[in-house]
């Protein structure tokens, strides 16, 4: 691919690589950091870009430290389940709030009034869901359970991990003895993992992925190794739907507490829920306080999930309507709220909001006006809903964002603020995932003046 080059590290991108420029192209230059020189190794050659690898950092990074984890390296071989242990935590922050301003900026052409504080916590032990890979490799001596190499389909030969909770990284070995003792031991193909802390006591479910029934030598095997590390086995023949614990009695109900509003979530260990429970508390009560819901007021969560804001926004608003696109969701969120005595003061709605229309949020607002607005969407962002609040006269009069993708945040904001006159108050990343590349962030934005284009 050609000989290895010197190049200065500007930046990181979305995926943590650090950005320069070489002959008039940009190279992303994976294990640089801001600020170095280093000596990269090329990957991949483009009539626009380049990529390469640090095989030599020439001038070092104040930022940079000694991973913590014996799997974290560049290239092959090593475990790609983090990107940015090389480089100090706080940096991490730092860097990543840059990311989401220039991603509001250069993808659309927006700037936020004002860069909110940070949410950051815990960098290690703080990953309560998981996937683990699971796979077969004779060469390597049996059953290798976790993340995917960086940059590969292969699965990295893990001993521990240290961004899982140290209860779930000491698990790693076992399970592959367990995993190898199976009968469908090439049958497995991954673990989902959920850990809930309730109360002081803390729950682990292993959700096995199995593609053939296990026998009953199996089914003794499993619930053995529940017994003897205090996890929950679940097993998960099909779809997510399918998932059900190997002994039903065995199974408490998992929680996801958020004590400030005296409330908690159930879920099962296949619904998305927060990886990092200590800042999902944080991310909760930032959202909920930068609503300020009144008493008197109507409020709106889309993407409710399974009430993860709409329980806490109801001990505050007067109403709340969350809208998700599972109906199934739908359905335990208004079990959940009426579990949590707030009944009264929610309301659901099943609808795909990726077909929102500027009808639908006039219906929204047919009972009583919508005063204030939640959107927490997944990755694809949305822009149907920011579109129909772009055009419509009858605007809340706050809305909270809470994003995944800083790209397609950029992308709402923009049609917000450039076709609807909205104004973008403030914006700041929330440190979800350190250690990755993941940006989670949240932005606030208010009414301006009615765009030309308003019915």
């Amino acid at each position: 691919m050609g000989h290895p080059y010197t190049v200065e590290i500007e930046s990181l991108d979305l995926e943590g690589r650090g950005v320069g420029h070489r002959d008039g192209k940009v190279v992303f230059v994976e294990g640089g950091l801001p600020g170095e020189r280093v000596l990269a190794t090329p990957v991949r050659i483009k009539p626009s870009y380049e990529t390469g690898r640090v095989s030599e950092v020439l001038s070092e990074s104040a930022l940079r430290v000694t991973p913590s984890c014996a799997h974290f390296g560049i290239g092959p071989g090593f475990c790609g389940g983090c990107a940015m242990q090389h480089l100090e935590p706080r940096a991490q922050v730092a860097i990543k709030q840059r990311v989401l301003e220039d991603a509001l900026w250069h993808i659309g052409r927006v700037r936020a009034q004002t860069m909110m504080r940070p949410i950051h916590g815990p960098t290690w032990g703080y990953r309560y869901r998981a996937r683990l890979t699971v796979r077969h490799v004779a060469k390597k001596g049996g059953v290798l359970i976790g993340f995917h190499e960086r940059g590969s389909s292969f699965v990295a030969d893990m001993r521990e991990c240290k961004v899982l909770p140290p209860h779930v990284s000491a698990l790693l070995l076992p399970l592959r003895d367990l995993i190898g003792a199976l009968s469908i031991y090439n049958r497995l193909p991954q673990i989902e993992l959920a850990v809930a802390e309730h109360d002081g006591v803390q729950q682990t479910a292993l959700v096995f992925r199995n593609l053939a029934p296990p026998t009953a030598a199996d089914r003794v095997l499993l619930a053995r190794f529940g017994r003897d590390h205090d996890v929950v086995p679940w097993l998960q023949p099909a779809g997510p739907e399918t998932a059900a614990p190997l002994d039903p009695a065995a199974a408490d109900r998992l929680l996801l507490g958020l004590p400030e509003f005296g409330v908690n979530v159930p879920f099962m260990p296949t619904d998305f829920t927060q990886v990092n429970h200590r800042i999902n508390e944080v991310l909760v009560r930032r959202a909920v306080h930068l609503l300020a819901p009144g008493v008197d007021e109507s409020v709106a969560d889309f993407f409710c999930g399974l009430g993860n804001f709409t329980l806490p926004l109801a001990t505050c608003a007067r109403q709340v309507v969350g809208l998700e696109g599972s109906a199934g969701l739908v359905a335990r969120a208004r079990a959940a709220a009426d579990g949590a005595g707030l009944g009264q003061r929610t309301s659901f709605i099943a609808r795909n909001l990726f077909e929102w229309t500027l009808d639908d949020w006039h219906r929204l607002n047919a009972d009583a006006p919508i005063g204030a607005v939640l959107v927490d969407p997944p990755r694809e962002g949305a822009l149907a809903l920011v579109q129909s609040l772009a055009q419509t006269q009858l605007r809340p009069r706050r809305l909270v964002y809470v994003s995944c993708n800083p790209a397609t945040l950029a992308r709402d904001c923009a049609v917000l603020v450039n076709e609807g006159g909205w104004q973008l108050r403030a914006a700041g990343v929330v440190n979800m995932f350190p250690h990755t590349a993941h940006i989670e962030s949240m932005a606030v934005l208010e009414p301006g003046r009615v765009a030309d284009n308003a019915i």
